[in-house]
């Protein structure tokens, strides 16, 4: 039952017109922040104002017809409707936002970021942009808020202002806003073509219907062809976002990015409206009857579902991706391939079309938020209280930050899907749905089980180097970017057994690792990692001048000198903190607060370079590891992981994502589709 309201309107606008508060704040950091969580929290309430009534079978509807009597293309109008797909997404991205907020906050401050008003008009607009894709009503909707968000996202991942920050910035334009752009348009077009053709009056419809559309599904008994091509092309164009390979490598790159958006881009926004557009796709615009029905020719093999070439991309990309971060010394670098790895579950479920798979997928997009979110979160403090960016020098750091490295177990517990967090259910869900479908369908269940196993294998040893090795006593970490064995000293006290037979450590290169020595947020040239032992090169994937967050541009210039601090206050600052004084210290303003300044002073012993002070970690209570706009939102998202682990059944996500399985195969419960196969639940969806 559709009702005409603003409601969907206004959720969207809230945080627009937060924008503009913002910069007309700049003067003022506090009112400026302000802003922001204020918008955060009246975009919740927004959106949980229409959550009784959509979970009662309403959809809150606004169109721009309806309301100002314009049309707004051909045929075609601009439609935002809140129904229970997009209630899913909205309600998580708005939920997490008012966190967000105050980490960001905390995280901005405590580095003396640069550009800050920018940043938090950016960060608004962001949240805009993905409520329009929640509640786009059709598919020229979502595909107008789809390209806004590669565009307002951009000055947060080229936020650096540096050459490795406007090469990512340049790639991540190039594959979300050009080319998936491109590969969405291209489908939506074919689509409307394709309906218009069905429909004996020539109107054509992009409108997402509950089980896909009606009219698409008469097209494509006469065009079959191009309707595969058209289901291909917009799974391709929202891949893109998904990180789906081989469009992924955008993703790794804009880790140069500031912790709160790389938050952003990996667990709210960005990368789940690609996952979320995948949904639409195959739950609402072509629907898993259709898809399941029409046959793709492969030769050599037969015919098969449009879902399998997309499944079979999906387990390919999870099991490689999880292999590749096993490899990654870089911490952002490592959750980044984490992020690729995950959403390719969510794909992965959905194309399985099992409805016990489908409802695992959908329930792994809030699952996966709240772990993600957790681990980037921890990763974000960690770089701003002990400038600690490398895997490989975080022996001890568990003393320093218990209550951050904590919830990162958490976060990785989740990403493991081990029991108790939010990850388990929905990962038992896809297995169930995946056994149950039977057939050649096992080999997707096997990859779930192995990603599964390679999670454990490149989030535990962070886990492991924090709370069970010292500083003085620490393991090479083999599987990182270091040669097969690893470092010619496994470990770096004086009398230590070394690994290639006893050959000791130069040195020099003990006094060139102490010389280098610099305070920097983790991008610096010519730094050594422990044991003297120079930094490996943690490159991205694919050819590009990019190397990947901690890891600096080739330069034929000698550079060693320019990590050393000024000798004056006239002499040239390496960092962004000296080169662009936070815009919150303007002329007029009232710049930072006294008392976070103060607890940044406190902290001032620990922010030396990455890895321990000498002397090691200065033991720290999980009160005064950090400051409370850091140490709250981790741990409330940590805990919410753990809730939608434990007490799943009372989350409103998985009530949600199991109104949205009854809904697209039209059964009263989805206890109704246990123990079916999968041709039979494609025979209850076509009823």
């Amino acid at each position: 039952m559709a009702e005409e309201s603003i409601l969907p309107l206004a959720a969207v606008l809230v945080s627009a017109l937060a924008v503009f508060l913002i910069v007309a704040s700049y003067r003022y950091p506090n009112v400026r922040e302000g802003w922001s969580v204020l918008a955060a929290l009246v975009k919740f309430g927004i959106v949980v104002s229409m959550l009784p009534g959509v979970m009662d079978g309403t959809v809150y509807e606004w169109s721009l017809a309806d309301s100002l009597g314009v049309e707004f293309l051909a045929g075609i109008d601009f439609v935002l409707r809140a129904d229970p797909l997009g209630m899913l997404f909205a309600l998580l991205a708005s939920f997490l936002w008012i966190f967000t907020s105050f980490y960001a906050a905390g995280y901005m401050r405590g580095l003396d970021e640069h550009a800050q008003t920018r940043f938090f008009a950016s960060f608004a607009a962001s949240l805009s942009t993905a409520l329009g894709i929640a509640f786009a009503g059709n598919l020229v909707t979502i595909f107008l808020f789809y390209e806004l968000l590669s565009l307002v996202t951009y000055p947060l991942v080229a936020h650096n202002e540096d050459d490795e920050a406007r090469i990512a910035g340049r790639k991540y334009l190039a594959y979300t806003f050009f080319g998936g752009g491109v590969f969405l348009l291209a489908g939506t077009v074919l689509t409307y073509w394709l309906t218009t053709s069905a429909d004996p009056a020539g109107e054509g419809t992009l409108a997402f219907e509950t089980g896909g559309i009606e009219l698409l599904a008469d097209a494509a008994a006469a065009e079959p062809v191009f309707a595969q091509a058209a289901f291909f092309l917009l799974i391709a164009g929202f891949g893109v976002k998904a990180a789906v390979m081989p469009l992924h490598s955008w993703l790794a790159d804009a880790m140069v990015a500031p912790t709160p958006v790389s938050g952003l881009l990996h667990a709210v926004a960005v990368v789940k409206s690609g996952a979320f557009g995948v949904a639409r796709v195959i739950l609402d615009v072509f629907g898993p009857g259709l898809i399941h029905d029409l046959p793709l020719s492969v030769p050599g093999v037969g015919e098969v579902g449009l879902n399998v070439p997309v499944a079979i991309l999906a387990a390919f990309t999870l099991t490689a991706a999880s292999i590749i971060a096993l490899r990654k010394d870089h911490l952002k670098r490592r959750l980044a391939f984490s992020t690729t790895a995950q959403l390719s579950y969510i794909v992965l479920g959905l194309s399985m079309l099992h409805p016990f798979a489908i409802l695992g997928a959908l329930f792994h997009i809030p699952a996966h938020a709240f772990g993600k979110l957790t681990l980037f979160f921890c990763a974000g403090a960690v770089h701003v209280e002990t400038h600690t960016d490398y895997v490989s020098e975080m022996a001890g750091i568990g003393k320093r930050m218990p209550l951050t490295m904590s919830a990162f177990a958490i976060g990785a517990a989740g990403m493991a899907g081990m029991p108790l967090v939010a990850g388990f259910v929905s990962k038992f869900y896809m297995l169930i749905g995946s056994g149950t479908v039977g057939g050649g369908y096992w080999i997707f269940s096997t990859a779930l089980i192995v990603s599964g196993v390679l999670n454990i294998a490149y989030l535990w040893p962070v886990v492991y180097t924090a709370f069970f090795e010292s500083e003085d006593r620490h393991d090479a970490k083999p599987l990182l970017e270091f040669p097969p064995g690893g470092k010619r000293e496994s470990y770096v006290a004086d009398d230590a057994v070394a690994t290639d037979g006893g050959v000791p450590t130069d040195d020099d290169d003990d006094d060139d690792a102490s010389n280098d020595e610099s305070a920097s947020d983790g991008d610096d040239d010519d730094v050594h990692a422990p044991s003297g032992q120079p930094r490996p090169v943690d490159d991205a994937e694919g050819d590009t001048e990019a190397k990947g967050a901690g890891t600096p541009l080739e330069s034929d210039e000698d550079d060693s000198d320019t990590h050393d601090e000024p000798e004056d206050d006239d002499g040239d600052y390496e960092h962004a903190v000296d080169r662009y004084p936070s815009d919150a210290d303007v002329p007029g303003g009232h710049g930072t607060e006294a008392s976070h300044t103060a607890a940044r002073e406190d902290h001032a012993d620990d922010h030396h370079h990455g890895g321990p002070p000498a002397g090691g970690w200065k033991r720290h209570s999980p009160f005064t590891e950090s400051t409370w706009l850091m140490i709250v939102p981790i741990s409330v998202i940590a805990a919410g992981a753990i809730t939608l682990g434990i007490v799943p059944d009372y989350a409103v996500f998985l009530e949600l994502a199991t109104y949205i399985v009854e809904g697209v195969f039209g059964v009263e419960s989805v206890d109704e589709l246990g123990g079916l196969s999968l041709a039979e639940a494609m025979e209850v969806s076509r009823e």
